[in-house]
């Protein structure tokens, strides 16, 4: 039980940096905010495997490669996933 509740106080962690580095008005509280820290801690995991090779795969714990680089690499992949996220729930203009 745990474990799931870490997944998502660093997936949150990781979430707030993300929108820290790229603020903007988005829509969604803190649950979206960890999810988007949870699906970029995988996305940042797998392109630290495919592109240097390191880690044994993605988990939410910290990109799969573990300490401050699993944070780098989750943050990475947080940043695409809110860029995804913006272009497809932009708000509507009049």
């Amino acid at each position: 039980m745990l474990h799931w509740l870490w997944i998502f106080l660093i997936g949150l962690v990781v979430g707030i940096i993300a929108k820290w580095i790229m603020p903007g008005k988005d829509p969604g509280g803190f649950i979206i905010t960890a999810i988007i820290g949870i699906i970029g801690s995988f996305i940042g995991g797998w392109i630290a495997n495919a592109v240097f090779g390191i880690g044994a795969g993605a988990t939410a714990e910290g990109a799969g490669i573990g300490g401050l680089w699993g944070l780098a690499f989750g943050v990475i992949g947080a940043i695409i996933l809110l860029i995804i996220y913006r272009l497809i729930f932009r708000p509507k203009r009049a």
